[in-house]
């Protein structure tokens, strides 16, 4: 049997016959939060390549808090790969319930607790590169109950804004808002609230 063949046997993790079969893989690395591997494919066309695959050990959460002013929270994080980044709390759902990650990352970067949940939607990070599920809610009913600093100087943290809807969709548009799951989770939660026309 050639390796094409071989490949066109081989399952995705979903269980369906993968677009690009596989010839061999190997992890290159793996901390406790990621795995790199790198898969040798047959490509659509046809011919063989190398495919770069980063595999997110837990899902991701994204939280829209909402307050009763109708101003979103967001964090100031200093991100070591882009640098200062205005974005809604998030983080690794660390193996935990999603909502109980959500909830517990809220308060974490934020002080806050709210009183009512949804989720919002559930999405895919950087398809073309990762295997990385993510997870969205919008919190409604938010107030402070912290104000240990303590958990947001650990995560490079400097700041929490609060801030009109209007005012991020602004933000938004002049590119001050550029975490693409940041504005992701935005749009989803205006959706959710029918704001979106």
């Amino acid at each position: 049997m050639s390796a094409f063949d071989a490949a066109q046997h081989m399952r995705c993790n979903y269980g369906g016959d993968m677009p690009w079969p596989v010839v061999s893989t190997k992890n290159t690395y793996e901390n406790p939060w990621i795995t790199v591997r790198e898969d040798v494919v047959i490509t659509p066309d046809g011919g063989e390549g190398i495919y770069g695959v980063i595999t997110v050990r837990h899902p991701a959460v994204f939280v829209v808090a909402l307050t009763e002013d109708d101003e979103v929270l967001l964090v100031e994080v200093d991100r070591h790969t882009v640098g200062p980044s205005l974005e809604v709390p998030s983080g690794g759902s660390d193996g935990e319930d999603p909502l109980a990650a959500a909830q517990r990352e809220l308060l974490e970067e934020t002080g806050h607790r709210a009183g009512r949940w949804a989720q919002i939607g559930r999405l895919q990070a950087l398809n073309g590169i990762c295997e990385a599920p993510e997870h969205y809610f919008l919190a409604r009913d938010v107030a402070v109950v912290s104000r240990d600093r303590s958990a947001q100087t650990a995560e490079g943290i400097t700041a929490v804004h609060r801030l009109q809807v209007s005012e991020v969709l602004s933000r938004i548009a002049r590119g001050e808002i550029n975490d693409g799951e940041s504005v992701a989770a935005l749009m989803l939660a205006l959706n959710y609230l029918g704001r979106i026309r």
